[in-house]
This record gives structure tokens, sequence and C-alpha cells, in this order.
């Protein structure tokens, strides 16, 4: 897990970067890929793109590069200030990070990420993909964003769990290999001697206040116990 806002946000970057690229493939390919071969006439989809000039966006056709970073942009400053933020806190909300498994724990905070992000971005998506040449309807705009998220959820939740994630952490791990490994060490060599360790993340500071709290309940029942017995 990131330790600090550089690897926060070295994490949110690479998971970004793929899911954009993995969104676009699925809405172009997957979602629309037929509709645009059958419009155009065309074997591929690339080519339907070519000869309508673009991805449709903005009231406009764009070249593919563009909608990308547009996507991007957008879905990376979600990213860093609800869906990273929000999704530890609705994680920690049902499960002690300290007790589970961190495989649970982890698993929890990328589920609540995509039940943040998918419908945010199935809204700007909505907004950006507008048909904005057929004039402006709002309850429009709230059908296409239910349409959207119906399609993009089932999809969002099985790569993000299954591909996404895991093929990020890898990287992270891969990347920032001698500061986990320092961590480890001096976590090790600290705790040999019985001290205890300063929370250095949200996990670790959830966790230390959690093993505080116990040890106070503790003491407490001891103390208790001391003062029955007379």
């Amino acid at each position: 897990m990131p330790r600090n806002q550089f690897q926060r946000m070295f994490f949110a970057f690479a998971t970004v970067i793929i899911t954009v690229h993995a969104y676009v493939f699925y809405s172009l390919y997957v979602v629309n890929g037929t509709a645009l071969m059958e419009l155009h006439h065309t074997n591929s989809v690339i080519a339907a793109i070519r000869t309508q000039g673009g991805v449709y966006m903005f009231g406009q056709y764009m070249p593919i590069w563009s909608v990308i970073i547009t996507e991007f942009i957008l879905a990376y400053c979600l990213e860093i200030f609800m869906g990273s933020p929000l999704s530890f806190k609705l994680a920690s909300r049902i499960f002690d990070p300290r007790r589970n498994h961190p495989m649970i724990f982890e698993s929890a905070i990328i589920c609540a990420t995509v039940g943040l992000m998918c419908p945010a971005m199935s809204f700007i998506a909505a907004l950006l993909y507008y048909p904005y040449y057929e004039g402006f309807q709002f309850i429009t705009l709230l059908a296409n964003w239910l349409k959207l998220v119906c399609f993009n959820f089932p999809f969002a939740y099985f790569t993000q769990l299954f591909f996404i994630q895991p093929f990020v952490r890898r990287i992270f791990k891969l990347v920032f290999y001698a500061d986990i490994k320092k961590r480890e060490e001096e976590s090790h060599a600290i705790e040999a001697y019985g001290e205890k360790i300063k929370p250095t993340n949200e996990t670790e500071a959830i966790s230390d206040i959690i093993k505080r709290m116990d040890e106070i309940k503790e003491d407490l029942e001891h103390e208790m116990n001391r003062i029955n017995k007379r």
C-alpha cells in the first residue's frame, strides 16, 4: 500500500492510465463497435471511426488520443480527491485493517472505489458524449447516465478486482521494492525490541488506534477485577 503522497499519486496514475485505455476500448469496440460498423458500412471499428472523423465528444468529432487524455485528466482528479480517500473510509467502516486479512481489506477498498468512481465517471461520460445536436434535455441525460452505469459497472467491478488492481499492485511493489523492503526490515527490528512503530499511513494509523483501544480495555478489565477481589 502507498505510504506517502508521492506513492499515492503514482498508484492512482498507474490505475487510471490503465483503466482509461480499457474503458475507451470497451466503449468503442464492445458497446458501440457493431453499431459504428453498421452505420458506416465498414469491416472494422477503426475504419468506422476514421470514416466519421473521430470519436464524438463535446458535440464534435475528436481524435481518439484527445478522448483518452480528456478522460484521463478527469478520472485522475476524481481518483485523487474522491475515489481514493473516500473508498478507504468506507472500507474501514466495515472491516478492521488489523483483524481482517489484508486481501479482504484491499478487496473492500477496490469495491468501494468502483462504487464511487463508476457512477461519477459515467455521469461525466453522459455529459461528454451527449448528442447536443438534438438539443439538451435533463431527462435524456439521466437516462443516458443510468444506461452507462449499467454497461460500465460489471466491467469496472470484474476488471478492477481481478485484473487491473492486482497488476497495478504488482507494478507498485516492483517500483518501490527498496522502500517496502526497508520498511519491513525496520518494522521487524523495532518489534524485536518490543517497541511500537509509529504509523506512516491511514491503514497503520487505524490499526494503531485499535490496538491502543484494546490495550486500554484490557487494563480497565484488570483494574475492575482487582477492585472486585477486594
